[in-house]
């Protein structure tokens, strides 16, 4: 019992180290990109001698942990980390500074110069962000290349999509008359273009089917995160003893052949037959050292045994990846390409948002936080960098007030119109952006409490 708990007490450790890592490097990643955007307001603002304030890091409701006057503008790092902000003299923005702008205007102050000169200040931040994911990306790609696995092999499917056509043992080919090169194709594709056509290779013959939706729509209404996965052998790599899986008998080494009188001789599909027995007895057919044995066990409530397997990387010999490697000249245009290609995607999934089980997916820092890598991967934290540049580049340029988009929105206005917005017009709605954003992240904030108490990370 005592090495039990100890077992406990390990794991609760591991997790808290690996979600400190992750938080780790969330913070690290959006500063450095908070604190790059709000430079690109800063040198717009400065090239056309426009007043800044204050340049802050993370906000600063009642006090700063630091703060220095330099010149005309006061540096600080505030207490809440929740993104930062350059106050502009002149300017109608979050601070709702209303004494400031009843004040005659001056020279220096954002309000006082010409609709196009503002634009540019209000669209630095945008372009610093997108320039710096081209960057990051063509960095990326020069340090570390790429490596990938190329889409010839069947894959195990998720069984909410075998009512769709789709069968274990499918080797995916392309969508929509394209064909898939990559086995990362298969959900990024799947996600991301409407996906109303599947070819897929099948005992040797090609089988077309159509879709009633498109398939990423079908990923979100039915939770799916792992659509397809690769078919490697279910061999055990680590147990606990106190676990089901010890009390069956299992040990490390075993390869389990069948779950009852089911051939399945994969890992995931091993997975869906234990998990499809929750507190049921099953038998298992496993080979040890050559023989073959007879083995029962009874799942746990959640339809878990408790044991390990190595991850597909483990049989290289079954999944070659095709590394491919950049030299300075081709990291620029392949970054180019990346970035391109990553914030097209990303834009398309944006249609899901409008939908019941979209909405459902929205995430905060939380989500954002659970995609780095738990032991700090340079590589992965540069690329998730690059991804969030383009990201926050994306929803700034949106025309909701309290976002740049809603100050380029006003300034199209009245470059169009000829005269500018009435500033209470702009206060009104400055307080009704702050009032939407904050009302988006509680409502992100919620959904990732309802995936943590649900398991809906794991």
């Amino acid at each position: 019992m005592r090495e039990f708990f100890t077992g406990a007490k390990l794991g609760v450790y591991i997790c808290g180290m690996v979600a400190l890592i992750k938080a780790a490097q969330l913070l690290l990643s959006l500063s450095i990109l908070v604190v790059l955007h709000e430079f690109g307001h800063y040198w717009a603002a400065r090239a056309f001698k426009t007043r800044v304030e204050k340049f802050y890091l993370f906000m600063n409701p009642g006090f700063s942990l630091f703060k220095k006057q330099i010149g005309e503008t006061e540096w600080g790092i505030g207490w809440l980390p929740l993104g930062g902000y350059v106050k502009i003299a002149g300017m109608i923005d979050e601070s709702m500074d209303t004494e400031q702008m009843a004040q005659p205007a001056q020279p220096w102050e954002f309000r006082s110069k010409p609709a196009w000169q503002r634009l540019i200040i209000m669209l630095g931040g945008i372009i610093v962000n997108l320039i710096l994911g081209f960057i990051i990306y063509s960095g990326v790609l020069f340090v570390w290349g790429e490596t990938k696995l190329a889409n010839e092999h069947p894959v195990n499917v998720d069984p909410k999509l075998e009512a769709l056509g789709f069968q274990d043992g499918d080797r995916i080919l392309g969508y929509n008359g394209e064909t898939l090169h990559y086995y990362g194709d298969l959900r990024m594709e799947g996600f991301n273009n409407r996906v109303t056509q599947v070819d897929v290779l099948r005992d040797g013959k090609m089988v077309s089917f159509e879709l009633e939706q498109e398939l990423g729509q079908t990923f979100i209404d039915q939770g799916i995160r792992r659509p397809f996965s690769l078919l490697y052998p279910c061999e055990i790599a680590g147990i606990d003893s106190a676990s089901r899986a010890g009390v069956a008998g299992l040990e490390v080494g075993d390869r389990i052949l069948a779950v009852g009188d089911m051939q399945l001789p994969y890992f995931e599909t091993v997975r869906e037959a234990i998990q499809a027995h929750p507190e049921t007895p099953i038998r298992l057919t496993v080979e040890r050292g050559g023989k073959v044995l007879q083995l029962d066990a009874v799942p746990d409530s959640a339809g878990s045994l408790g044991f390990f397997v190595h991850p597909a990387a483990h049989y290289a010999e079954m999944f070659p990846m095709t590394h491919l490697e950049y030299g300075l000249g081709t990291s620029i245009g392949a970054g180019f390409t990346t970035a391109k290609e990553t914030l097209q995607d990303y834009v398309r999934s944006m249609r899901f948002l409008f939908t019941k089980s979209g909405a459902s997916q929205v995430g905060s820092l939380v989500t954002f936080g659970s995609i780095f890598d738990g032991g700090w991967d340079w590589e992965v934290f540069w690329r998730n960098t690059a991804f969030f540049s383009l990201i926050l580049a994306f929803m700034n340029l949106l025309p909701i007030p309290a976002l740049d988009g809603g100050h380029v929105m006003f300034t199209l206005y009245e470059m169009i119109a000829g005269k500018p917005a009435p500033e209470k017009v702009l206060e009104r709605a400055q307080m009704i952006g702050i009032l939407l954003l904050l009302s988006l992240m509680v409502f992100a904030l919620g959904n990732d409490f309802f995936r943590l108490f649900t398991g809906g990370f794991g």
